[in-house]
């Protein structure tokens, strides 16, 4: 198990410190925020590995090893690992419109609960500052999540781009698998890679659609799009995530 770093020759490429603002459980950052912040190490594509929950407030250093693969360390202790990848095109089964994504919304298990993942900045139901990305069952389709995603001003930049990290976030929760969003178990990121296609802007009126691609055992390998109005995907995702095991709510 690779939870502390090695000796190895390594080259630091820079630190970041993730705001409390951006986290998914209480103790720890949503872990698609982190995976994009971690991504904008890497040129052109890239996957990013979490090993450990990525920590709030705490300054992480991003280093490229001898053998290629970037690692982002604090305290001697790896929390994640980034390579480039060469994606490949992934069609989402369905197309909802704004509508049918807010029904879905509607739909959502959490609303109006406190769970694990109340407080998150992408998908809780009651976060006043955070996205509003809570997928719900798409009607008519059991194994596909939806939800809408317009960001607004306070995830804009200066000239109204919604920067990348925000399109990982919103990405992560959307592929949030549709039978664990049923019926349990609370599920965790391990892995996300992202393709963004053009730039979004805040107001962009965007519907996130996620799907499950295979189940082994606790891992599940799920994809997600972000698609406008004309039905065009501007971003997507592949992502692995883990059942937690025990009594997590």
């Amino acid at each position: 198990m690779i939870d502390r770093i090695a000796t190895r020759t390594t080259e630091l490429l820079g630190r970041l410190t993730i705001d409390s603002r951006f986290n998914g459980p209480p103790a720890s950052a949503n872990g698609g925020y982190a995976c994009g912040r971690i991504a904008a190490f890497v040129d052109g594509p890239s996957r990013v590995t979490l090993r450990k929950p990525p920590p709030l407030e705490t300054e992480l250093s991003v280093h490229r090893d001898d053998d290629g693969i970037m690692r982002v360390v604090a305290d001697g202790v790896v929390y994640a690992e980034a390579c480039s990848i060469d994606p490949g095109i992934l069609i989402a089964p369905a197309r909802p419109t704004m509508a049918e994504a807010e029904a879905a919304r509607n739909r959502h298990p959490g609303n109006g609960i406190r769970h694990l993942l109340s407080d998150c900045f992408v998908c809780g139901p009651e976060r006043s500052n955070g996205l509003h990305v809570s997928p719900g069952i798409l009607d008519g389709h059991d194994d596909v999540t939806a939800s809408p995603f317009v960001p607004d001003a306070t995830v804009g930049d200066a000239d109204g781009v919604v920067p990348s990290e925000i399109v990982w976030a919103a990405l992560d929760c959307s592929s949030y698998p549709a039978v664990a969003l049923q019926s349990g178990p609370i599920c965790l990121l391990g892995r996300l890679s992202v393709v963004q296609r053009r730039p979004i802007h805040v107001g962009d009126q965007l519907v996130a659609v996620g799907w499950t691609l295979a189940v082994s055992g606790r891992k599940y390998r799920t994809a997600a799009a972000l698609v406008d109005p004309d039905g065009v995907t501007v971003a997507q995702s592949e992502a692995v995530w883990i059942a937690l095991t025990g009594d997590a709510s």
